[in-house]
């Protein structure tokens, strides 16, 4: 499975490339992203790195790496990531929108448009791990149709959405 653009009313969410990386060092350098996420900002330089890694693909076969950066269509300038791993049946989802474009509904906006072009294309579960102190990322998940679960992982709470991305399940 291959990352295809993705229009919604206000954004565009093209594939990931490696020359992307410049401008989303920018995009990404606020350390407060880190909060919950962990980590600290990549220079342009380990950014490139790291997207050169992701382009390539899994080494598993049965894993599919599905990544975008999110431009904002009026202004002309990226804005964040949106990101899926398929495995199987489960696609596991993550957004990151850079601090000056936050309160704005842009990442409520590009999960949306991404769980949709999932369910076209999944026959399965998604899920999302949210930090529990993260209360704007959880109200991305609630947005997009996520209903938060008692389980967790490396100290986030998997949301989730039904048995089939496509049909209904718990919280639709």
């Amino acid at each position: 499975m291959d990352a295809e653009e993705i229009a919604t009313d206000r954004l565009d969410l093209l594939p990931l490339r490696v020359d992307h990386a410049d401008e989303m060092a920018v995009v990404l350098s606020d350390p407060a992203l880190h909060t919950y996420i962990g980590g600290s900002p990549a220079t342009p330089y380990e950014l490139r790195a790291r997207y050169e890694r992701m382009t390539a693909g899994s080494p598993d076969p049965a894993v599919s790496w599905l990544n975008w950066v999110v431009r904002l269509r009026d202004e002309g300038c990226l804005a964040g990531t949106v990101q899926a791993t398929v495995t199987g049946p489960v696609a596991e989802v993550a957004w990151v929108i850079g601090t000056p474009w936050q309160g704005r509904g842009i990442a409520t906006e590009a999960a949306r448009a991404l769980v949709a072009w999932l369910a076209g294309r999944v026959d399965g579960e998604i899920v999302a791990h949210v930090h529990p102190d993260h209360g704007a990322s959880a109200a991305v998940a609630a947005a997009v149709g996520l209903t938060r679960t008692d389980e967790w992982q490396d100290g986030e709470v998997r949301w989730r959405r039904g048995n089939s991305i496509g049909g209904p399940g718990p919280g639709r």
